[in-house]
């Protein structure tokens, strides 16, 4: 590990939280979606929508917002 420069370790650290936050946040979307259906398909309207809505901000939020915006740009940024 020590000849692993600290520069290196700060760079990774963030990228690896953010990655970790995205696969997150995207799982419990599809989870939320799944159960959305689940829930209309049992005929609980209300409950649906809203794991529907909550599913579809999570999904938003760890494909686009921390998925797309943080990793994938910092990753293109690190190859330039």
């Amino acid at each position: 590990m020590a000849s692993v420069a600290p520069e290196l370790l700060v760079e990774l650290l963030p990228l690896l939280a953010y990655a970790i936050v995205a696969v997150t946040l995207t799982m419990g979307g599809l989870a939320a979606e799944y159960a959305s259906l689940q829930h209309f398909g049992s005929g609980e309207v209300m409950v649906g929508l809203w794991l529907a809505a909550i599913g579809a901000i999570m999904l938003y939020a760890g494909v686009y917002g921390i998925g797309y915006r943080k990793v994938i740009q910092r990753v293109l940024a690190s190859r330039r």
